[in-house]
């Protein structure tokens, strides 16, 4: 078989690397075409993952929407040229992708309010992936599978913490150490949405250094505040960083997730927050892994409040692991759905496949 896998980001890498390693191990044909994006090119070179690069575009709306008509003209040379027999993405890039190929197409979605990139990428996608919590109806080729697109690689069967980490950031064993994690809203997802602007960014800064070491990982790249210190280790060993952290501050949502998945106290501050919120944040709220607070105010209180809690990280970690005990290995999934491709053509046997359900 010959599989094309899509990371237009950072979290897309991240979400089927594992997949692509154990399909190409298995004697298959594995392609990954990536955007460069942010540090996505970095990690696909890290993990040496076989990859083609068909575009490029910074980390702003207007840069998206400029490169789009090239990013189309390369994803579309590079995909004739390859002759997939199944495609595995995020949105429309994969599924535009599989229509001109004619080729199916496997969607993992997570985000309910991306509805424009739904509309456009649901006539060609033969089969939606989303997590139990995801709280839209995407048709009658949309299954679900108990647990969230980060455990494709935070599950406890293919992730270990490295503990080690604080020796590559400069910290002792015992120091606590907060990360700020800094949105870009570069995505087509992020239209007309925001986060910290920067004198809520110094003020977090500010409140957090009387307490602990703060590192800074910010997507758009800006100056770091100061009292801060900045995320300049490689891109990959990120959640290594994440998992020894007593506290993430964001404004962005993968790593709130990965927070969470990890046993690590998590605070999410955007635009995004607020009744009509994802399914996946409004359930690790209710189970106590994470917070989403708009008013600036609260997040700065319940920041204060974490990071000076001796016994923080260790209920955190309780509750995660009660909570992740029930939940799939997602790569086990895309790995099963991709060595099953005939009922993918269908959509008729999906109910084969280990851990997958019938919206």
């Amino acid at each position: 078989m010959r599989y094309l896998f899509f990371t237009n980001t950072p979290a897309h890498v991240h979400l089927y690397r594992h997949a692509v390693e154990r399909l190409d191990e298995r004697g298959h044909d594995v392609l990954v075409l990536g955007r460069d994006y942010g540090c996505t090119q970095a990690l696909l070179d890290y993990y040496d993952l076989p990859h083609e690069i068909y575009g490029a575009c910074d980390t702003t709306k207007l840069s998206l929407f400029r490169e789009l008509p090239e990013h189309y003209l390369g994803i579309f040379r590079r995909t004739l040229r390859y002759r997939p027999d199944l495609v595995f993405g995020v949105g429309s890039y994969a599924a535009h992708a599989g229509a001109v190929s004619r080729a199916p197409v496997v969607v993992v979605a997570d985000s309910e309010p991306t509805t424009l990139d739904h509309l456009a990428a649901r006539p060609f996608v033969d089969t939606f992936l989303t997590p139990h919590t995801f709280g839209k109806d995407l048709g009658g080729n949309h299954y679900e599978f108990r647990g969230f697109k980060e455990l494709a690689y935070l599950h406890p069967a293919v992730y270990d913490p490295d503990p080690t980490i604080r020796d590559e950031l400069g910290v002792g064993p015992d120091e606590r150490y907060v990360v700020l994690r800094f949105n870009a809203f570069g995505s087509h997802h992020d239209v007309g949405q925001s986060g910290f602007s920067p004198a809520k960014r110094r003020r977090l800064v500010d409140t957090l250094a009387e307490h602990a070491t703060v590192f800074v990982s910010d997507e758009a790249d800006g100056p770091t505040p100061e009292q801060a210190r900045p995320f300049d280790l490689h891109p990959a060993r990120l959640h290594d960083a994440l998992a020894e952290a007593s506290l993430l501050v964001a404004d962005t949502q993968t790593m709130v997730t990965e927070a969470a998945l990890l046993g690590t106290p998590a605070i999410r501050s955007n635009s995004f927050v607020g009744d009509s919120d994802m399914g996946n944040f409004l359930e690790l709220e209710r189970e106590g892994l994470i917070y989403n607070r708009q008013d600036f105010d609260d997040v700065l209180d319940r920041a204060h409040e974490l990071v000076k809690d001796d016994t923080a990280k260790e209920r955190w970690a309780a509750k995660r692991d009660a909570y992740v005990a029930d939940k799939v290995n997602l790569t086990e999934v895309i790995v099963d759905v991709a060595e099953r491709a005939a009922p993918v053509r269908t959509g008729s046997s999906m109910e084969r496949v280990a851990a997958v359900s019938q919206r």
